[in-house]
């Protein structure tokens, strides 16, 4: 199938403005993949971390952005069950779903049940997958513990409030107080997260209402705060840390921070203080296994797409935007006024 989409362009370390919407060609499916139409994909903290040059083994300038989607299969290459043509389903990507169609690896493809909205969906995509296997696979909480999720008014932070009070936890979540009705209504016991000075002030608050330690933290933050995240834990505690926000804005490459991050993880794992610290991939395994990676995929998609369908899980949807205006997108959701997850959707009308 030869056609033409709709794509935006991110051509090297710009603003967000200067992201290029252009217009390509593109060929046939190629064998073991999938085209589908895309429905709704997202902006999340990994794009604006690409726009910076700041990700970790991103791909060279310029190149198409997009972490995940939800979409319908229009064709497949050789190899590929033809029944699939017709069907919703959503892939992590992470580059190249801010397009109007999105070829990926049929292996890749997660089923989404029929009459659920796109755009909600879309904010359990990656999020989803992230927060339950940070929480279930990684955390390994049990009903009754104590956890702290920082940024709970974020994409994964909002998911994984809601998955863990489904769980029986209580969760401790820092946001701004614009946030705090919203985080509470999600279940969780708010906490301010400004921290004048990085002075460990929201570190203070959250040990006078644990005042004996947390059983998880939840740390997309990074940078000096991380330490005290792994002061508040109690015996028998897991740090997950799965970013570091806190050297967004900072000179250099992206190699350095994850690097000193994962020195600093082995260290305390090496100390006998009977707590863990690990770090979350969302990518670990796909390549020496990759069957067992879509496998797990499969199954952490599916736990929180049925969380969905019963009306456990409420999507944040930050924003719908239209794809030919993806750089609105981004400035919106890099703003940090927003709660959820900014969310791209095709352009009306639709491209053709």
């Amino acid at each position: 199938i030869r056609s033409r989409r709709r794509e935006i362009v991110l051509p090297g370390i710009v603003p967000a403005s200067d992201l290029v919407v252009r217009t390509a060609s593109v060929g046939d499916v190629g064998a073991g993949r999938a085209r589908l139409r895309m429905e709704a994909t997202g902006v999340s903290f990994a794009e604006q971390q690409m726009r910076r040059g700041r990700y970790y083994d991103q791909p060279p300038f310029p190149f198409v952005p997009g972490y995940d989607l939800v979409g319908t299969v229009v064709a497949v290459g050789d190899g590929v069950d033809r029944a699939l043509v017709g069907r919703r389903v959503a892939a992590v990507t992470k580059v190249g779903a801010w397009a109007s169609t999105v070829d990926v690896e049929a292996r890749a493809l997660l089923p989404v049940p029929a009459g659920l909205d796109a755009a909600e969906v879309e904010t359990l995509v990656v999020n989803g997958i992230t927060a339950w296997q940070m929480l279930h696979d990684l955390a390994r909480v049990r009903r009754g513990a104590t956890i702290v999720v920082l940024g709970a008014n974020g994409g994964v932070g909002s998911t994984l409030v809601q998955l863990a009070r489904h769980a029986g936890v209580r969760v401790l979540g820092t946001a701004a107080p614009r946030h705090h009705e919203r985080v509470a209504s999600l279940g969780a016991e708010p906490v301010d997260s400004s921290d004048p000075g990085a002075t460990g002030a929201v570190h203070a608050r959250i040990r006078a209402l644990a005042p004996d330690g947390v059983d998880a933290v939840l740390d997309h933050v990074g940078g000096p705060g991380l330490a005290r995240s792994f002061a508040l834990l109690r015996r028998g505690g897991t740090l997950v840390s799965y970013g570091t926000a806190s050297t967004r804005d900072d000179a250099g490459g992206s190699r350095g921070p994850v690097l000193r991050l994962f020195a600093r993880l082995a260290a305390w794992n090496a100390m006998p203080n009977g707590r863990r610290a690990r770090f979350y991939d969302l990518w670990a395994g796909s390549r020496l296994r990759p069957a067992a990676f879509h496998r797990a995929q499969r199954r952490a998609f599916a736990a929180v797409v049925d969380l969905l369908v019963s009306g456990t899980l409420a999507p944040q949807v930050a924003a719908r935007v239209p794809l030919r205006d993806a750089a609105a997108a981004m400035e919106l959701a890099e703003s940090r006024t927003v709660a959820g997850k900014v969310v791209i959707v095709p352009d009306e009308p639709p491209f053709a």
